[in-house]
């Protein structure tokens, strides 16, 4: 199987940037990251702070005490949601991709979206919880009710898409400026959830702590997407041998303004002489009639559509002799 480094000559392809590893440091995070993960549901689970001031936050309800931002935001929270967010990045990276020849960009934001939506949405069908306003009883967390929004989708798809730009930025600088961007925007999205009051601020919490958790696990993943782009890579190859390797058909296309055929610009066949007529006799066959005198023009009887215009001309009877005198005409 060709490698990305045998489909692209080497002078054509860019030094590929430093791939972030699994290392200490970063294990350490993550640990971390799983143990304030797993404190935010046990809290939760068992009513205790996090869900007491869960409703002091909601019964302080901040869509009324800023009532002037309330249009802004409502734009604002777009940049949490997964569709349009997705989009964005995906043609950044597409681009990304374009110019550095692989299709690396691209594997590891479907990457991070897949293990974004197999946990999160995991959790969210597994806990059940309700949202602020649909609330049923004051102080309690709400839990296993049929509801979908711990933790916060928002939040959590905010982290891992911009996330992922820096994730794949290609020097220390570039990286540091857009870990902070991306952190401003997840935090200015969580924020705005709890604003909305579609959210409560422990969904919030754990949305940041688990698209933390998918950044942290991507280097975990990048012998897997190594592998998936030298099989795409392969793949698209050998289709473009294929291609090359097919003969061209020229096949007319069907139509009244399609080029013609060949057949139609070609001469028609002539009849040789002795074939067979339309009515299936032969020139030999054949009687030819007798040769008729030529009659002047004027003297010819004029033909229309109807016949001739001149009344038949008929004989006078022969006239009965008789005795006696004269026949009577």
């Amino acid at each position: 199987m060709r490698t990305n480094d045998e489909l692209v000559p080497a002078e054509e392809r860019p030094s590929d940037p430093p791939r972030p590893r699994m290392t200490r440091t970063r294990m350490g995070i993550f640990v971390a990251t799983s143990v304030v993960y797993a404190a935010i549901v046990v809290g939760v689970l068992t009513t205790s702070w996090p869900v007491r001031f869960d409703w002091q936050v909601m019964l302080f309800r901040p869509y009324k005490q800023w009532p002037g931002i309330h249009t802004f935001l409502d734009y604002f929270v777009v940049l949490g949601q997964r569709g349009p967010t997705a989009v964005a990045v995906a043609a950044w990276l597409g681009w990304c991709a374009y110019r550095r020849r692989t299709l690396r960009p691209l594997l590891v934001l479907g990457t991070s979206l897949l293990l974004l939506n197999a946990t999160v949405g995991a959790a969210k069908i597994g806990m059940g919880r309700l949202g602020p306003h649909y609330a049923t009883e004051i102080g309690s967390n709400e839990m296993f009710a049929g509801g979908d929004i711990f933790p916060s989708g928002h939040t959590a798809n905010a982290v891992v898409t911009w996330g992922v730009l820096a994730y794949l930025a290609t020097t220390p600088r570039a990286r540091r400026i857009a870990s902070v961007i991306a952190a401003m925007l997840a935090l200015g999205v969580g924020m705005t959830t709890v604003y909305l009051g579609t959210h409560w601020m422990s969904d919030v919490t754990l949305g940041w702590t688990a698209g933390l958790l998918v950044l942290l696990a991507l280097p975990w993943f990048e012998p897997l997407m190594d592998r998936a782009e030298s099989w795409l890579l392969a793949a698209w190859a050998r289709l473009r041998e294929r291609r090359a390797l097919a003969p061209a058909v020229a096949t007319a296309p069907i139509g009244l303004w399609g080029p013609r055929a060949p057949a139609d610009d070609a001469s028609p066949a002539r009849e040789p002489v002795g074939a067979a007529s339309r009515t299936g006799r032969t020139d030999a066959s054949r009687t030819r009639s007798a040769a008729r005198p030529h009659t002047p023009r004027s003297e010819r009887t004029p033909v229309t559509p109807g016949g001739s215009r001149r009344p038949p001309q008929r004989t006078a009877p022969p006239v009965p002799a008789t005795g006696r005198g004269r026949a009577i005409g």
